[in-house]
């Protein structure tokens, strides 16, 4: 059993279509449990790529609505009923945000009896700022912050008992929030959304996700969510003004292992 992290992220791109870059999605194993942080269009391809049937997925965990966090959801959904709800043989988890029940409740309006899972699924809706887990089972435990992009957004930290942890921070802004999520983590993925001189708001750049990676003393980086214009700027020079740690670029199907090699 796999007591660590196996971290393959799925999605670095955007909303804007590419042939190299799916939307948002990074999956997390651990244990026997395996957790898909976002749902962007491409996802389930990217899966299958990876090695995961859908029915694998035992967790899937929303960071904000947007369609390039949320897009496949209703495909996703769609597909784990073919050709029956019971070839599925866990329960799918479906958490996300403040806001989050009332959204999945319109997707299952639009398509009526098309979505729901009945007793293999159930939703929760996060909390974030408590200071309290927001899910916890005997493989891994999650812990939130908010995050500075939408009303409903927040970022993950996956920890498990062997003292592993890693951080999702979703579409953000540079937050103190996400580095009290962040501190002492041992994977930060962080979004890193355009190159320093076409900062926006609710968005990082390099430098920005470099800072955040240098305060909150990640032990690695994986800068992710690229627009296309990070593919013609020196995104890893412009991180190196702020962060010296170990970095890399995220790439759709790279795959990052975080052994459990620490002591409970």
């Amino acid at each position: 059993m796999n007591k660590g992290l196996k971290v393959t992220i799925l999605g670095s791109g955007t909303c804007v279509p590419s042939r190299d870059r799916s939307s948002c999605a990074v999956l997390m194993e651990t244990g026997d449990s395996r957790l898909l942080f976002d749902i962007g269009p491409g996802t389930m391809r990217r899966l299958l790529e990876a090695g995961f049937l859908i029915t694998d997925i035992d967790f899937l965990f929303v960071s904000h609505f947007h369609p390039d966090h949320t897009g496949e959801l209703a495909s996703f959904l769609f597909a784990n009923k073919y050709p029956d709800p019971e070839t599925r043989k866990n329960p799918l988890t479906l958490a996300g945000g403040p806001g989050f029940k009332a959204f999945y409740e319109k997707l299952a309006r639009t398509w009526p009896g098309w979505l729901d899972l009945g007793s293999k699924s159930r939703l929760i809706e996060v909390q974030p700022g408590a200071g309290e887990p927001c899910l916890e089972t005997e493989a891994f435990c999650i812990t939130c912050a908010h995050a500075d992009h939408q009303p409903e957004s927040i970022a993950f930290r996956v920890s498990v008992p062997a003292g592993i942890c890693a951080v999702y921070t979703g579409d953000t802004d540079f937050s103190r929030d996400i580095i009290g999520l962040a501190g002492g983590t041992d994977l930060l993925i962080c979004e890193a959304a355009l190159p320093d001189n076409m900062k926006v708001k609710g968005h990082m750049t390099p430098s920005l996700a470099g800072k955040t990676a240098a305060e909150s003393r990640a032990g690695s980086l994986v800068l992710t969510h690229f627009y296309p214009e990070c593919d013609e700027a020196d995104i890893e020079g412009q991180c190196r003004r702020t962060y010296t740690g170990a970095l890399c670029l995220a790439r759709d199907l790279m795959k990052i292992e975080l052994p459990g090699n620490k002591k409970p």
